[in-house]
C-alpha cells in the first residue's frame, strides 16, 4: 500500500462515519472479532458503491503501569529531571491508568462487492440487515473508497472509546484476570459436576482457594444433593 499523504488521512478521518456500531463493546478478557460493513462510493461515477466486508481483531486490553512506560515517555528528558518525573510518576501510579490495545486486520479476510445503486440505498438495506441479526459484534461504516483503511481505523478508535471506561474499571478490580477466569470457571463446574477438581485447581493456582472456600463447598453439597 502506498503512503497514505496527511491530507488524505484527515479527509479520509473526516468522511468516515459508524453508522451502526457493535451491539456489545469489547471483551475485557478475551479476543474480540468485529465484523465490519465498509460502504463507500467509487471516485468519478455516480450510484456506483464498493462494500467491503471484512473483520477486525482487536486483543485483550492491557494495562500499562507507570513502570512500564516510564521509561519510554521520559526518553530524550535530560537527567536528573528524567528521574524526578519518573518517581513523580510511580508516586502518582494510582491515579494513572493507561490501556493499551492491539488491532490486527487481515487483507486477505476482505471480501468486495460494486452494487449499481444509490449509497444511501445501499446503506439502508444493510442496515436493517444488520439491526435484525443477533450477531452482536457487527457494525456499518459509511466512508471513502481511497484510503479506505482509515475508515477502520476510525473504526477502531470509535470501539476503544466505548469500551474503554468498562475496560479501566473491570481491569484496576482484577488486574491479571483471575478472578474473570474464577467465575467462568465456578458456571462451568455448576453445570458440570466432573470440572469441580478444575475449579479447585485454579483456586489453589491463583492462591485464592480461602477467600472462594465457601462458595466453592457450597456447590459440592448441591451437587452431592443431586446426586
Amino acid at each position: 500500500m502506498k503512503p497514505i499523504e496527511p491530507f488524505d488521512f484527515w479527509y479520509a478521518v473526516n468522511n468516515t462515519e459508524i453508522l451502526v456500531a457493535p451491539k456489545w463493546i469489547l471483551e475485557t478478557f478475551g479476543v474480540t472479532v468485529v465484523n465490519y460493513h465498509l460502504v463507500t462510493e467509487l471516485m468519478d461515477q455516480v450510484n456506483v458503491v464498493r462494500v467491503r466486508e471484512g473483520r477486525l481483531q482487536a486483543a485483550r486490553p492491557e494495562l500499562i503501569t507507570p513502570d512500564e512506560y516510564v521509561e519510554s515517555i521520559l526518553e530524550g528528558f535530560h537527567e536528573p529531571e528524567a528521574q524526578e518525573y519518573a518517581q513523580w510518576l510511580r508516586q502518582h501510579q494510582r491515579d494513572l491508568l493507561i490501556l493499551r490495545y492491539g488491532f490486527r486486520i487481515r487483507k486477505e479476510d476482505v471480501r468486495e462487492e460494486i452494487i449499481h445503486d444509490s449509497i444511501d440505498a445501499v446503506i439502508d438495506r444493510i442496515a436493517q440487515e444488520l439491526r435484525k441479526s443477533d450477531r452482536p459484534f457487527e457494525s456499518l461504516v459509511r466512508g471513502v473508497d481511497e484510503p479506505w483503511e482509515v475508515c477502520l481505523v476510525k473504526l477502531m478508535v470509535d470501539l476503544v472509546q466505548r469500551a474503554g471506561p468498562h475496560h479501566a474499571r473491570a481491569l484496576r478490580a482484577d488486574p491479571t484476570g483471575a478472578r474473570h477466569r474464577i467465575e467462568v470457571a465456578f458456571r462451568a463446574a455448576a453445570k458440570d459436576r466432573s470440572r469441580m477438581a478444575e475449579l479447585a485447581d485454579l483456586l489453589h493456582r491463583e492462591r485464592l482457594f480461602e477467600e472462594y472456600q465457601d462458595r466453592f463447598f457450597s456447590l459440592v453439597r448441591a451437587h452431592e444433593r443431586k446426586g
